[in-house]
């Protein structure tokens, strides 16, 4: 056997679900969905169940704690925004549970310490152009990878994707990963027709998008453009959703995801490993002494968030990680980045760093002369270009200090973005 293959073996034994948590999730599953659907008959509600998720298309990987999606299929005659609280009131009846606030609520229900149940309410659509929220489309998606992948072999190579993406954080579609969705996953392994075939083929992906159409949707790259909207096409890969053609199953991966997804790809086809299966931790102390060596500054920082763990909670934490990068910039140049969230309601970012010279700062326009005069008393080096004034500027802040004084000038905004604390760890 070629050592890849000897080490996708031994990867797939190590993700395989042991049996006694299989068998857990199935007798968990069978007593809640059985309460369910007894209750839904009892109160005549026009609604079906059905587990979806990777359980459902059997693609599911051992992990230290499972979720497993229950889809709660409305009648298309019930309100949107009236399903979540119909489903609310019915799960009050036999579960305790947590409500997740999103485009549409939804429900979890902890079983034990490292098995919830999510019960997610949508609804029942003949036509994917009707769904009103993109979970209606998730029976759509079950069905559609239970009819196509059958074979063991796709299945397993699934799994073992799902490893490597889990590995180098790639997998997800939340906004704090931008990645690959299990869906989309499942889709481009079944169409390379294995794991290897499927990173060689991304390891190829140039400037040029890649655009996979399964089901050949469209005749030509040119349809594509015009049929599906302009802002679903960022994505550096478009992969046609085969169960709705105007929909791009890859839109929140972003291009900075993908290249490092792509270069883990590389490195794995060059020389496999079984390391580019185990997650790699940050190592802080290492990125800081070659930060150092290179005369570059290095800033550790904490950020917390009140708002709800998980996608909200992650999501709020990036968007402010990235506002604070376009604000460091102003004074420095970043030369090393990154986010990691914890999973909770904190994460952590660090900044390698180095001031710049000098900052340019616009003034008014030369004829403005009450402005110049103001604009002359702030600053000492001013020039003449064209009709404006300018002013020339030594940066003087450490990133430590610029990161202090922006906090306390900024504490509102801060406030405004539901990050709770920014703390400078090193």
């Amino acid at each position: 056997m070629k050592k890849s293959d000897l080490i996708l073996k031994e990867v797939l034994r190590k993700i395989e679900p042991p049996k006694e948590d299989l068998e857990y999730i199935n007798k968990s599953l069978k007593n809640f969905t059985e309460k369910l659907k007894n209750l839904i008959i009892k109160k005549r509600i026009n609604a079906e169940v059905f587990v979806g998720g990777s359980y459902a298309k059997k693609t599911l990987i051992k992990k230290d704690s499972y979720d497993i999606d229950i889809f709660l299929r409305f009648d298309k005659s019930y309100e949107d925004k009236k399903i979540p609280e119909i489903a609310k009131n019915l799960l009050s009846r036999i579960a305790e549970f947590t409500v997740i606030h999103g485009s549409r609520d939804y429900f979890r229900i902890t079983l034990k310490n490292n098995f919830f149940i999510e019960l997610v309410p949508v609804k029942k659509v003949q036509n994917p152009k009707d769904s009103e929220n993109i979970t209606d489309l998730s029976y759509l998606h079950v069905k559609y990878a239970n009819k196509k992948i059958k074979s063991k072999q796709i299945l397993n190579e699934i799994k073992i994707a799902k490893a490597f993406l889990h590995a180098n954080g790639c997998y997800g579609a939340e906004s704090y990963i931008n990645g690959f969705s299990g869906y989309s996953l499942e889709l481009l392994v079944y169409h390379y027709r294995g794991f290897l075939r499927f990173l060689d083929a991304m390891s190829k992906v140039g400037k040029e998008k890649l655009i996979i159409d399964i089901e050949k949707r469209y005749k030509n790259k040119k349809e594509v453009l015009i049929d599906i909207n302009s802002s679903k096409l960022a994505s550096p890969v478009i992969l046609i959703d085969p169960t709705y053609a105007q929909r791009n199953a890859l839109a929140a991966l972003s291009e900075e995801t993908f290249r490092k997804f792509q270069n883990a790809c590389k490195t794995f086809l060059k020389s496999p490993s079984i390391n580019a299966f185990e997650k790699k931790k940050t190592d802080i102390e290492k990125l800081k002494a070659e930060s150092l060596k290179k005369s570059h500054e290095f800033l550790l920082i904490n950020i917390s968030t009140n708002k709800q763990e998980g996608d909200v909670a992650g999501s709020k934490l990036f968007k402010f990680y990235n506002h604070l990068s376009d604000e460091i910039k102003k004074l420095f140049d970043i030369k090393k980045s990154g986010f990691e969230y914890n999973g909770k309601n904190s994460g952590k970012c660090f900044f390698a760093v180095k001031k710049k010279k000098e900052i340019i700062y616009p003034g008014p326009f030369k004829e403005d002369t009450d402005n110049v005069k103001k604009f002359k008393s702030e600053h000492k080096n001013v020039f003449e270009k064209g009709k404006r004034i300018y002013a020339r500027e030594e940066v003087k802040l450490s990133i430590k200090e610029f990161i202090e004084k922006w906090k306390t000038k900024n504490s509102k905004r801060i406030n405004e973005m539901y990050i709770t604390e920014l703390k400078i760890v090193t």
